[in-house]
């Protein structure tokens, strides 16, 4: 089938690196240690393994003839797309951090960036979540985006606060019950 008639589009390669839609331009860069060495660790593996293996294998199919009907060619071309993106990606939030240590917190009464927050909402529900960076937020593991709603809602409350978390799906009241600042490896 001619090229013509098909329509490739490089952000649906199966496996492929997600990037947040924005980054947010006017906001810091703030990240944990972890979250430096996370993405520093992505960004080297990237570099080093990953890459010159598709390059390999992108030259080795290159070498097969027709491009256009090469599978191996056309895969793996998409993949280093991919690759290249995610690079300059990390590239760009490595740039300029701003790393700061949990364990530094000096106002440890407060919620800010790195802390651990246990809340109760108005349903009676406790939630336990990690103010993190913008790449290192992963609700699963009760990490969450430093400027999402909550985490701004919890900003700088103390234990026994009430703060209002505004959605839009209307307001809540969330009490905060618990703060701890500590650096996990583990997470």
């Amino acid at each position: 089938m001619s090229k013509a008639f098909t329509k490739e589009n490089d952000d649906e390669m199966e496996g492929g690196f997600e990037e947040p839609d924005t980054l947010l331009a006017d906001v810091k860069n703030l990240m944990t240690p972890f979250g430096h060495k996370m993405l520093s660790d992505e960004l080297e593996t990237l570099i080093r393994v990953e890459r010159p293996k598709i390059v390999e294998i992108v030259s080795w199919a290159a070498g097969n003839g027709d491009r256009s009907e090469n599978g191996d060619y056309i895969y793996n071309k998409k993949k280093l797309r991919e690759i290249d993106r995610r690079v300059r990606y990390l590239t760009k939030r490595l740039e300029k951090p701003e790393i700061v240590d949990p364990k530094r917190q000096q106002n440890i009464e407060h919620v800010f960036f790195g802390a651990t927050v246990t809340y109760v909402d108005e349903n009676d529900i406790e939630t336990t979540v990690k103010l993190v960076g913008v790449d290192e937020a992963d609700m699963d593991h009760g990490k969450i985006n430093w400027v999402s709603p909550v985490a701004r809602a919890l900003m700088k409350s103390g234990i026994g606060d009430t703060v209002t978390l505004r959605t839009a799906g209307g307001t809540q009241s969330l009490e905060i019950i618990d703060i701890v600042y500590e650096l996990d490896q583990s997470d």
